[in-house]
């Protein structure tokens, strides 16, 4: 139903997104999608292009006087330093020529050789340039759509770091979305005090020895309505369409729902979550959220959770990393590109954006509609019969 494609490299002109299924009379502006970019270069341990590089946002179509039209809406995001550097402008010339200085030594851990000999590449940039996490600008502004269709029926996503490097929140709060200016004002995105202090000197001593750290976020859906997802297809369930997407995000390896991997090591009389009736709200509850608020592939009502583990990312500023020259076949070690100490409290925000897009799309898919009008009142039916 909602579908979307991005396109673009990372010292390239631009990134576009084009976004097809939203419904029309969904109010949205460049400054909302800012916003949630401005959010995506939050966080200790970032590097200096996070600071000089700007997203420049342009809604191309698909958007008359502030309304979707029903029509694929298309958004470009300059990048300003390509504007600014006549590197980039030959390095990454679209027209036909050959660059001046190849990159023969591909980074372990990274797409590189893989992406070389897949393609049969000999320049290790053909590879990384759309391996970049910098795509994630164009998946943001997808998701500042699909953010604004879920806010129109009440459905809030919101991420928190809950691990950097081996330091570990032992705080059991969960943010709500009255929590996110407080959530974003962390250095690290993590509402925990003392883990937040613990976590910025773990980056600190991973700054001083050249390297880099990884870690988790949580990430939590409140007002997701029961029914989301399917379980009479694979392909339909709604926590193996969010652990794929999580999946999709850039040095992401390993996903979870709910207490997937705790749970693993109960037995089963603690392992669910029970339901009762509440009187109060006309209402089937679960007492628990260790289901992460799927189960059978369907959404419950209640609360979803979702934790993304990120490895830490493999470009050092200290390269040791010991690779091979691709011509030389010589012994190396591999090349060094501008990086960050950690980009754990981004990755939170474009986890957010996952989220966002598998459950707008699973919404349109539920209720239906070609106007947000008609989407919420179809929604307001469902929720009216149950």
């Amino acid at each position: 139903m909602l579908r979307y494609l991005t396109a673009g490299e990372s010292h390239g002109r631009a990134l576009v997104v084009v976004v097809e299924g939203l419904p029309a009379g969904l109010e949205i502006t460049v400054e909302e999608i800012q916003g949630e970019l401005a959010r995506r270069r939050l966080g200790y341990g970032r590097g200096p292009r996070m600071r000089f590089e700007q997203d420049e946002v342009t809604i191309v179509g698909g958007v008359r006087h502030g309304r979707t039209l029903g029509s694929p809406v298309a958004i470009e995001i300059g990048n300003s330093e390509w504007v600014k550097s006549d590197r980039w402008h030959e390095e990454m010339s679209t027209a036909p020529g050959a660059t001046k200085a190849p990159l023969t030594q591909p980074r372990p851990g990274h797409a590189d050789l893989a992406g070389m000999q897949k393609y049969g590449f000999g320049d290790a940039r053909d590879v990384l340039e759309r391996a970049s996490a910098r795509e994630t600008a164009a998946r943001v502004a997808a998701g500042a759509l699909a953010k604004a269709l879920l806010a129109r029926i009440d459905v809030q996503v919101i991420s928190h770091v809950v691990q950097m490097g081996a330091v570990v929140s032992k705080s059991t709060e969960r943010p709500t979305p009255a929590d996110l200016a407080r959530v974003d004002a962390s250095e690290v995105r993590c509402i925990d005090a003392d883990a937040e202090a613990a976590m910025i000197a773990e980056i600190k001593a991973a700054a001083k020895d050249g390297d880099s750290l990884g870690g988790v976020v949580e990430v939590l859906a409140y007002g997701v309505p029961v029914g989301l997802g399917s379980h009479v297809h694979w392909d339909r369930k709604l926590d193996a369409l969010l652990a794929r997407s999580l999946m999709s995000i850039q040095a992401v390896k390993g996903v979870e729902i709910g207490d997937g991997f705790e749970v693993a090591g109960r037995r089963g009389s603690e392992a669910h979550d029970p339901i009762h009736w509440d009187a109060e709200t006309s209402s089937y509850r679960r007492s628990s959220t260790l289901a992460g608020g799927v189960e059978g592939g369907i959404s419950t009502g209640e609360l979803l959770a979702a934790r993304v583990a990120m490895k830490p990312l493999a470009t050092l500023n200290r390269p040791v990393l010991t690779t091979v020259d691709v011509e030389t076949k010589e012994e190396t070690v591999s090349f060094k590109e501008r990086t960050d100490v950690t980009a754990v409290p981004a990755m939170g925000v474009v986890a957010e954006t996952m989220v966002a897009l598998v459950l707008a799309d699973e919404a349109a898919r539920k209720f239906g509609g070609d106007s947000v009008a008609e989407l919420v009142r179809n929604r307001d039916a469902f929720l009216a019969s149950l």
